[in-house]
């Protein structure tokens, strides 16, 4: 025989249990809408690289053979990065050339680091790096801002001393858009272009001469420098200078 003091007891709490679960449900599943659209909005908002690999041999094929009073001689003799994996996944492209000077002006040695890829792992190596590796006593390094086409841009120059040669050296480095003359800059750029939502491109320019002082070699090198940009098509100035 059913207990109707008992049923009546019991029915409030059978609702309140359904009722319970059924809230729970619903939030639970409102719960993974939010995670899943968050989890959407995150890849949506994942840096993508802003460039494509470039072609094998690009810059072989772009890069002026004539820049200015200079002429290409060679693609060897200069002082590079020391050869290891992270080298090699760091550049997709290197370049390297001598040009000799007409005249009295002195050989210039020229190389371009270029990676399609600026993370927060994988960043460009400066020369102040690859130079002791190979035997050089650097001076001290200055950041010296050259203009080019009327723009300014800040570069780094020091002297590298070995038993065999003296360089002078001036270079400059772009990260996406941004031209930094450190590490801390470098990577501020990396993150400034990581917000935007880009992985942005870099690329290290070292131009450099074997005369003995510093003061003697800037002015030559500052002039390859303007040459390189007036011998060059829009292709290069862009990815040379942001140009």
């Amino acid at each position: 025989m059913t207990d109707p003091i008992h049923d009546a007891a019991a029915t409030p709490d059978h609702d309140t249990r359904h009722g319970e679960r059924a809230l729970l449900s619903r939030r639970n599943m409102l719960l993974g809408l939010g995670l899943g659209a968050v989890s959407g909005l995150a890849v949506l908002r994942q840096p993508k690289p802003a460039n494509p690999r470039l072609a094998d041999d690009y810059f072989e094929k772009i890069i002026p053979k004539t820049i200015g009073p200079w002429q290409f001689e060679t693609a060897s003799g200069l002082i590079l990065p020391p050869e290891d994996d992270l080298v090699d996944a760091l550049y997709n492209e290197t370049l390297t050339r001598v040009y000799r000077g007409s005249g009295d002006l002195p050989a210039v040695m020229f190389l371009i680091a270029y990676s399609s890829q600026q993370t927060g792992l994988l960043q460009l190596h400066r020369p102040e790096f690859c130079y002791p590796a190979s035997g050089f006593k650097l001076s001290d390094t200055v950041v010296q801002p050259v203009k080019v086409a009327g723009r300014e841009y800040p570069m780094r120059m020091f002297g590298a001393e070995a038993i065999s040669r003296n360089e002078q050296i001036l270079y400059w480095t772009r990260v996406g858009n941004h031209f930094p003359v450190s590490w801390t800059q470098q990577r501020g750029a990396v993150i400034a272009d990581n917000i935007r939502g880009d992985i942005p491109d870099g690329i290290l320019v070292r131009v450099s001469t074997t005369l003995a002082d510093m003061t003697e070699a800037k002015p030559y090198l500052e002039k390859f420098v303007n040459q390189l940009f007036a011998s060059s098509n829009t292709q290069v100035r862009k990815l040379l200078f942001a140009a």
